[in-house]
């Protein structure tokens, strides 16, 4: 068998849908996924989740990170990013913190670009007057 675009670190950190499986249901992975064949239901991964360029999915996706090089018809929410290839596309809405689209790659829907949390510095208090008015004698 052979892949498109090998994965090393892959066989090691996750798991594999081959390109001629198809699954129908509700999938969650606490590992990375690659994804090369076909799903449909829905699909949470705590890591990044890979769709290879035969994969074909019909879900919902809630994921950590997702780069897309097949097709997904579905609403995507990825914390960190999602990264559309060449060739590849989404068909409906995503949110996510970062996008990317390269040229050649498809994408329907409505974006929500979700902000990450900055802890603003709290604030310093004022000396009282009576330490500022000695400060400047």
């Amino acid at each position: 068998m052979t892949q498109s675009a090998p994965i090393p670190s892959l066989a090691k950190t996750g798991g594999t849908v081959g390109k001629t499986m198809r699954l129908r249901g509700d999938l969650f992975s606490g590992e990375e996924l690659y994804l090369d064949g076909e799903f449909e239901g829905t699909l949470e991964v705590n890591h990044r989740l890979t769709i290879g360029p035969n994969g074909k999915v019909k879900a919902n996706i809630k994921v950590k990170e997702l780069v897309v090089r097949g097709s997904i018809q579905g609403n995507v929410e990825a914390l960190d990013r999602v990264a559309i290839m060449n060739g590849a596309s989404i068909v409906g809405d995503v949110k996510t913190a970062g996008i990317v689209i390269e040229d050649g790659g498809f994408f329907k829907g409505g974006i929500d670009i979700t902000r990450t949390e900055v802890k603003q510095p709290e604030p310093v208090p004022a000396p009282p007057l009576q330490a500022r008015a000695e400060a400047g004698r």
